[in-house]
């Protein structure tokens, strides 16, 4: 009894409130036409359609009449679009063959969806001059209602290959209050509810491709319809070559000038190797301002303006080299000349050696012999007496001549960690930087393109 009450109260509110807005639109004399009239009459726009007799299907078509920016550093899109609602409401069926056009404002007269857009971060609706909103009636019930919608919606980028990425964004429709069992959503022509893009011309994209899909919303207080239009962005990489890649593959060439400039202008090449590197790190300041500052991912345009620095600076620290060797090493060949005299002068040491201890060992054996013809016994003729060869010297030179060696060896460990000329070093450079350059070129737009 009580539920009883309760709807009877709620079903007198409504048509009191029914009352005040038919008798608003009362105005300068004119009332609303008896058509519709006859249409109003009985009818409650709290209630949907088929309130006791299933859901009611609401069919969605789009227009897209602009993407008006694409922000990386928000990750989002703003677009203006005309959504176009279909759906059958068996209280408004009248008699005739021509539907009925009527003014936007007596939609507040009747039951429409609660349609919104799920990643809108703001929307607005058009009121100049009025209202943009379309309310049309045909004789079968069937209502039409269009609106203009400029919206900004948050679309997810993947910007590891930027500036030669592709962006797959949507435009996801769902029903605020409405759950499956009372509302359900479909593309009235399929893939071909969506048109507009086809026209489309943007400043920095291409859309590739687009299509539709159909979906429910799973929430804690129910399962809700979900239409989703996807489409497919990619960008157009020449403003791109223009503005970043060959300015930075200029400045790597205009670096390897330096390799044809004599190691003893040292004012000239330090300038280019100065300004270039200077040059190159005001080109990636720049390259990042249009882009998130916080981005966990390195980016195809980071790696690229990454590989340029470093051939500038491998260009800039070829010259501290070669002008080092250049400093310490006057004469390329002195070191290895010094060698060869260290060579010889210990093989003449070892010459000397050779001949002191022959020298001994022939005079050793002549005292022998005179010791045995004159005899042991004969006083102070004893072999305590004898004179014997100083064994110190040749002992020394031996020590002498491994000392010699060794320096040697160690002259040679030293010789070979030299450049024979540091003129060689330019000749070298002017062939393996282009061709490094080159080759790293070819990995990368291979990878970033192909994969």
């Amino acid at each position: 009894m009580t539920s009883f009450c309760s709807l009877y109260a709620l079903l007198f509110i409504s048509r009191l409130l029914e009352n005040s807005l038919l008798s608003a639109e009362v105005k300068d004399g004119e009332i609303l036409p008896p058509t519709i009239q006859k249409l109003m009459k009985g009818y409650n726009k709290y209630l949907r359609p088929f309130f006791d007799n299933g859901p009611v299907t609401v069919g969605m078509s789009l227009d897209i009449a602009s993407i008006d920016t694409i922000s990386e550093i928000n990750m989002d899109y703003t677009a203006t679009i005309f959504l176009r609602q279909r759906w059958t409401d068996e209280r408004l069926v009248f008699e005739g063959n021509k539907s009925l056009s009527l003014d936007g404002r007596l939609v507040e007269l009747l039951w429409v969806p609660d349609t919104f857009i799920v990643d809108s971060k703001k929307s607005f609706l058009h009121d100049i001059t009025v209202e943009n909103r379309l309310i049309r009636i045909f004789p079968n019930g069937t209502v039409l209602y269009a609106l203009r919608i400029t919206t900004t919606v948050a679309c997810n980028m993947d910007l590891t290959k930027y500036p030669m990425d592709k962006q797959t964004c949507t435009l996801q429709l769902e029903s605020w209050g409405y759950n499956v069992n009372d509302v359900m959503f479909n593309w009235a022509r399929g893939n071909e509810s969506v048109s507009g893009l086809d026209t489309l011309r943007l400043a920095q994209y291409t859309v590739e491709d687009h299509y539709t899909s159909a979906s429910e919303a799973v929430y804690e207080t129910g399962n809700y319809p979900r239409l989703i239009f996807h489409f497919e962005l990619k960008r157009s990489i020449l403003y791109f070559i223009l503005e970043t890649y060959v300015p930075s593959s200029l400045l790597v060439v205009l670096s390897w000038v330096s390799f044809w400039i004599s190691q003893s202008s040292v004012p000239a090449r330090i300038c280019i190797g100065v300004t270039t590197v200077l040059t190159m790190t005001t080109l990636m300041m720049g390259a990042r301002t249009s882009l998130p500052n916080a981005n966990c991912f390195i980016k195809a345009i980071d790696v690229y303006l990454g590989i340029c620095f470093s051939f500038i600076f491998g260009a800039l620290i070829e010259y501290a080299v070669a002008h080092f060797c250049t400093l310490h090493h006057p004469d390329c060949n002195s070191a290895l000349m010094y060698g060869h005299h260290m060579h010889d002068c210990e093989e003449e040491m070892n010459g000397i050696v050779r001949t002191i201890a022959s020298n001994s060992s022939r005079a050793k054996r002549r005292r022998d012999s005179v010791s045995v013809s004159t005899g042991a016994g004969e006083p102070g003729l004893g072999p305590a007496s004898e004179d014997k060869p100083p064994e110190g010297p040749p002992e020394a030179f031996s020590r002498c001549a491994k000392n010699m060696s060794i320096l040697r060896k160690i002259l040679r460990s030293i010789n070979c960690c030299h450049v024979e000329n540091p003129h060689y070093i330019d000749n070298y450079s002017r062939l393996t930087f282009p061709l490094s350059f080159v080759f790293v070129n070819l990995l990368y737009w291979t990878y970033y393109l192909y994969f």
